[in-house]
């Protein structure tokens, strides 16, 4: 059996095996090329373990992956430092003008979605001769809905010439929405199990996201602000920088003890660092120590990530029955974020300015990941968890390889650049001369 360092050692030797193998010969975007070397990896063992049923090494990798606690290694582990770095880069002021459109995309779409989803997913597992309890269908819709993050924020690096107005939407909802999915799917989850003790009502959900997500939000602002108090009260990058560490872990630990949304708290922490403190309490050295440490933790732990998503198809036990369900899946969850994107725009049109093309590009940049795979390996064993894991891996697989890889000649084709969007460039450069002249002050 191996320890947690052996597992933590094993994932990093190969996310870098991997990631050399895929920069040398294969040049796909990072994400992208580490998920499909490690699917291939993963569909190599199983056709070893069919061929040399006597072989134990297949059996002792599959023993070692399942081992591998994929929620709690995400949810509990990884994604705090993974949302704080992403926020860190998000233009608050840009996200502050596109509010309206985000708040609505990020709560009212991710409910609208998980409708169609779970409704969607009943009739169908029951068409493929899989039925599922309605509530654990809209379980699936819940995990399913709310755009990944983490997976958005790697494909935004890795294609240009989207509008500063679209970038922000899709990054903005991807920040938020993760909570207001994980507060509808705990909700549904106790229903299903009987753990509740409850019966699902709005005012129910209403109070679980006021004091969840909103609770979230506000420590997330209060441990911000007391972090960037001291990093404006001293000048030197080693504290710093473990400052803006122990935020994350400080903030996302006690958040879960508080019973708050602990990735909600750490965007609210990170926009506020990258908004006031790279503006007014760092140094030009400090930034740069800054930026580069987390640019750098945010690659080596989506690296680690993806490749991981890749090796779970190892523990996915498939059938006619569920790989059916799976593929029907897929057109299901577009059909459904179609709608999610739609409906709320139809609200904000006359209110907010949006890029020509928007809802195809954030229908299909819509990418699922890390977190509704976590999800879905956390419900308790059963039939119906089989059924909804299996679909939920297609989806994010689609996602991430077709969608992820053909999202930037989507907006090449249907978004027209718009002289008022400023570049990601022209912001950095705002943002290090407000930081210069807040040092010279």
């Amino acid at each position: 059996m191996l320890s947690r360092f052996d597992l933590a050692a094993l994932l990093l030797v190969l996310a870098a095996v991997f990631g050399y193998f895929n920069k040398r010969h294969l040049g796909l975007p990072s994400n992208a090329g580490l998920l499909i070397l490690a699917l291939v990896s993963s569909l190599g063992l199983m056709g070893v373990s069919a061929a040399f049923p006597g072989l134990d090494f297949p059996a002792t990798i599959r023993t070692t992956v399942a081992g591998i606690d994929f929620n709690e290694t995400l949810m509990e582990g990884m994604l705090g430092f993974l949302l704080f770095a992403g926020a860190l880069h998000v233009d608050w002021e840009a996200l502050k003008a596109r509010a309206l459109s985000v708040g609505l995309m990020a709560t009212f779409g991710v409910l609208i979605s998980t409708a169609i989803c779970g409704t969607g997913f009943y009739y169908l597992a029951a068409w493929v001769g899989a039925p599922v309890d309605f509530t654990w269908a809209l379980v699936f819709g819940a995990l399913i809905s709310p755009t990944d993050p983490v997976a958005v924020l790697a494909t935004l690096k890795t294609i240009s010439g989207v509008p500063k107005r679209l970038e922000i939407d899709m990054a903005g909802e991807s920040l938020f929405n993760d909570g207001v999915g994980v507060v509808v799917f705990t909700i549904l989850v106790g229903i299903a199990t009987g753990a509740s003790g409850e019966h699902l009502t709005v005012s129910l959900a209403a109070q679980h996201f006021a004091v969840e997500a909103l609770g979230g939000a506000i420590f997330g602002a209060v441990t911000g602000y007391v972090a960037y108090w001291m990093m404006l009260k001293i000048d030197d990058y080693p504290v710093e920088v473990l400052i803006s560490l122990a935020l994350v872990m400080g903030t996302y630990a006690a958040a879960h003890q508080l019973g708050l949304s602990g990735p909600i708290a750490v965007v609210v922490a990170g926009l506020l660092i990258g908004d006031r403190g790279v503006t007014y309490a760092m140094s030009d050295l400090t930034q740069r120590y800054l930026h580069g440490f987390w640019t750098l933790i945010d690659d080596i732990l989506n690296a680690v990530l993806f490749m991981l998503i890749g090796l779970e198809l190892l523990v996915i036990d498939f059938s006619w029955q569920t790989g059916a369900l799976a593929a029907l899946a897929i057109p299901l969850v577009l059909l459904a974020r179609f709608f999610a994107v739609y409906l709320p725009f139809q609200i904000v049109r006359l209110r907010e300015r949006f890029s020509r093309g928007i809802v195809a590009v954030l229908t299909w940049g819509g990418v699922r990941g890390g977190i509704s795979v976590a999800l879905a390996l956390s419900l308790p064993e059963g039939s119906q968890r089989d059924l909804i894991v299996t679909a939920t891996y297609a989806v994010v697989i689609f996602s991430v390889l077709v969608q992820g890889l053909t999202l930037e000649r989507l907006v090449k084709r249907v978004v027209r650049p718009e002289s008022g969007d400023p570049s990601r460039e022209e912001i950095a450069a705002r943002q290090k001369e407000a930081g210069a002249a807040a040092a010279k002050v």
